[in-house]
């Protein structure tokens, strides 16, 4: 077998303006990969950008741990480089861990939740629809409420009370209440995907990460077998195109370093020979050996029969060529070719045809063993992300975000911790330092002084009776002159003394101490009121709230990082949930799944390829949007602005800006619903006052009424009376009239009969004088005819009137 050698030459990206068949073939994607290779692992000196990348981001985690090496803190405190004089716990102190907890735990209480927009034409269409039925009910209360009224049926979609009365209240109310079938069955698909791939696990490390390192990276792939995968990535493993962007979002290529089984390689390219893993074998020890990271767990044994892998992903263009022709009934077809479909004018026009091209983004996947020319795999990516709104772009599977880049370097919180943490590791082994060379406080013992002190019990007073006396009761038994009678300067025999040389030390240690730990404090923005160390116990709880505040506000950077790793993933999940339902097998499956959560949205899910989604992510408010909501929920109930069931409805709303804006809109409902009420009011106490009014005349009226009625009853009585009399009196004149009246007929019964009489007379008196004359005129005649002499007529009228009662005498 011949001799392996690592070869890292200078190799320039091929270029992109060569056809698509030069960019499938092989030596294509080998140019790719010797030229990201020669990018991060071609040595400048004794390390390569890759190795200088990954032993920082490893220094970083080793402190984010309290694992860093102790080596330094030694060279700072022995002399000459000698610790034999030195007996000290290095054992780093946990400093920086808390702090690091404290934030990535703080991040994992704020919960994501997607919420999905259908932005296709086909559900603005639908979303229109229904917007506009709104607003016509919105326009046509006052005339339905009045057919409601008079028919007993109800017209409204839509409750009356639940009505928007604006456009801006309608605007609210499309967003909270208008919720689509389409949309929730985007959610629930997301959902499911997130769920089963236990994204909560990927979203701590890769919060952690941010914290400690300053990047965060998740990838995101479609998995024959196991449909949409999201996984974390190790960052310090990954290598990518340079760029400032702190989304990552310009890079052209992305790849990945991992270390694997040479047997493993079979999976990748079958066609590998056992004389090629042998030689992958030995480049593989000697890239180990050149550029690998060793830990305790790898063996000899195990760096034989292993090598190092480049996973990258290359974005390229792609020339999409068509056959545009024009078909019999007006129609078109379009025929896909190959870019190097060229043919001539003359032709197309024969033909009836035309030449179509657009130019797009495509992704190709590569395997690259590295220090060899071994190219595993190099083909176009499948299934990739390709949103429909732009389908000429396409998406990597990586999702990145650096919050603190500049030019290229990634800051992160610990790195800003890393200097005060020394120096308090090194403030902590001075402290023991001092701790170690500090003695106990001893006594001064003046034997004169206590020489020959007779204590009455005849035993001798010795120095060790004088320090047992002392010890035990703080008295002393001295003399105040010696034994020859001179005077005694030491009257207090025994003086304690104060070994305080190294408490100053101590004091000023510790104080170094609470100065490099303030420091951190400054640098991260973790004050005392969120670690927990030593809050003031004299400050208030608003205070101390307003503090904690404070240090979520400094840490507000690694929480958007979060959130915009969680969305990229949500929206590379949307555009991959479509592909999986319009062509992979799985579909079914998927479909199963889904429906296990919500059963009822199972058709609208097959249907979800022919949306497009907008996607966007709800979070949980934090402490201070959460007290400022309250605040304002609390105001507004002091104030009776809105009531409890609308504070129930408030607080269910993740959305600050939604939930404030549903504040304003139930505090202007309530004060119309009120001035409405107030208006009733006054109505009705206007109301009740005419009733009253109304009441107080019908009872006038009515005590009119009867004062009237008794006054007619009275008067009538009164006629009655009257009427009574009158018929009495009636009834008698009637009486005396009928005895008149016959009295007067009998008179003048007597007055006719008597006339009658008389005409009798009259008429028997003249029919006796025309009788009479007749018998003279016949008399006369009989005279005149026989000339007989005058006779002699007497006349029985001798009164004026021709009546008298001489006519009734006898003659």
């Amino acid at each position: 077998m011949k001799e392996v050698k690592l070869d890292i030459t200078k190799v320039g990206f091929p270029s992109h303006f060569l056809s698509d068949k030069e960019k499938d073939s092989s030596a294509y994607g080998l140019g790719i990969g010797e030229s990201i290779q020669y990018e991060w692992f071609q040595k400048d000196g004794s390390s390569c950008r890759f190795q200088n990348q990954r032993a920082e981001f490893h220094k970083r985690r080793l402190y984010a741990i309290g694992k860093q090496p102790v080596e330094k803190y030694k060279n700072e405190i022995a002399v000459n480089g000698d610790l034999s004089y030195l007996n000290l716990d290095w054992t780093p102190l946990k400093i920086i861990p808390k702090f690091v907890d404290i934030v990535v735990n703080g991040m994992a209480e704020r919960v994501f939740t997607p919420r999905a927009y259908a932005q296709d034409a086909m559900s603005q269409a639908k979303r229109s629809k229904y917007q506009d039925l709104i607003q016509g009910q919105m326009l046509a209360k006052p005339i339905l409420n009045t057919i409601m009224e008079n028919t007993g049926a109800n017209p409204f979609t839509v409750s009356p009370e639940d009505l928007p009365n604006s456009d801006e209240e309608l605007s609210l109310y499309m967003q909270l209440n208008y919720k689509p079938a389409i949309e929730i069955a985007e959610e629930v698909a997301i959902n499911t995907v997130i769920e089963e791939n236990h994204y909560i696990e990927t979203r701590k490390k890769s919060d952690y990460d941010v914290a400690v390192i300053g990047i965060g990276i998740q990838k995101h792939e479609f998995l024959i077998g196991a449909g949409v995968k999201i996984s974390y990535v190790d960052p310090a493993m990954v290598v990518y195109s340079y760029t400032e962007d702190l989304y990552f979002r310009d890079c052209f290529y992305w790849g990945e370093v991992k270390t694997m089984a040479v047997t493993e390689l079979v999976k990748i390219d079958p066609d590998l020979t056992n004389d090629e893993l042998t030689e992958i074998s030995k480049f593989g020890q000697l890239w180990n050996a050149e550029y690998g990271q060793y830990t305790s767990s790898q063996t000899d044994a195990f760096l034989s029969d292993t090598c190092t892998i480049l996973y990258f992903n290359y974005k390229t263009t792609k020339k999409v060529t068509y056959k545009k022709k024009k078909i019999e009934g007006g129609g078109t077809k379009f025929i896909e070719k190959d870019d190097d479909f060229n043919p001539p004018e003359e032709m197309m026009e024969d033909a009836g045809f035309e030449k179509v091209q657009k130019t797009i983004d495509v992704w190709y996947d590569g395997v690259l063993v590295l220090g060899t020319k071994y190219l595993l795999k190099w083909e176009m990516s499948k299934n990739m992300v390709r949103p429909k709104s732009a389908s000429q772009h396409a998406l990597p599977n990586y999702v990145a975000i650096a919050p603190r880049m500049y030019k290229g370097y990634i800051d992160s919180l610990v790195c800003g911790m890393i200097p005060p943490a020394d120096l308090i590791q090194l403030t902590h082994l001075k402290l023991q330092q001092v701790t170690a060379r500090v003695v106990p406080d001893g006594v001064f013992l003046d034997v004169d002084g206590i020489n020959e002190v007779d204590m009455g019990t005849g035993n001798a007073y010795t120095p060790d009776d004088a320090l047992n006396l002392y010890f035990q009761t703080g008295s002393v038994v001295g003399r105040s002159y010696t034994q020859d009678g001179e005077f005694n300067n030491a009257r207090v025999p025994i003086t304690q003394l104060n070994a305080s040389s190294g408490s100053s030390k101590a004091q000023m240690l510790i104080y170094n101490y609470n100065h490099y730990l303030d420091q951190i404090r400054n640098i991260t923005g973790l004050n005392e009121a969120v670690d927990g160390s030593s809050p003031n116990p004299h400050s208030l709880v608003g205070l101390q709230k307003m503090a904690a505040l404070s240090s979520n506000t400094a840490t507000r950077h690694i929480l958007n990082a979060g959130l915009h790793l969680f969305q990229g993933i949500c929206e590379a999940v949307t555009y991959r949930i479509s592909d999986l339902l319009e062509y992979s097998d799985m579909k079914e499956q998927f479909v199963n799944q889904v429906g296990e959560y919500n059963a009822s949205i199972l058709e609208e899910v097959k249907e979800l390829y022919l949306s497009d989604f907008g996607i966007f992510i709800d979070i949980s408010p934090d402490e201070e949007q959460r007290s400022s909501l309250e605040r304002n929920i609390d105001i507004a109930l002091t104030q009776k602005n809105i009531d409890i069931e609308d504070a129930i409805d408030i607080r269910e709303i993740k959305n600050i800006k939604l939930a404030n804006q549903l504040i304003k809109l139930k505090r202007k409902s309530k004060m119309d619903r009120e001035e409405k009420m107030e208006m009733q009011k006054q109505a009705m106490a206007g109301q009740q006052s005419a009733q009253a009014e109304q009441m107080r005349a019908a009872s006038l009226m009515q005590l009119a009424e009867i004062e009237t009625n008794s006054k007619i009853k009275v008067k009538q009585a009164e006629v009655a009376f009257d009427i009574e009399r009158t018929k009495a009196e009636a009834e008698q004149k009637l009486l005396l009239m009928r005895q008149e009246f016959q009295m007067n007929m009998q008179l003048k019964g007597m007055d006719i009969e008597s006339l009658n009489k008389r005409d009798s007379i009259k008429e028997t008196e003249k029919s006796n004088r025309i009788s009479q004359q007749s018998t003279e005129q016949s008399k006369l005649i009989n005279q005149r005819k026989n000339n007989l002499p005058p006779m002699s007529f007497e006349s029985n009228e001798d009164t004026l009137d021709g009546f008298d009662l001489s006519e009734f005498n006898p003659r």
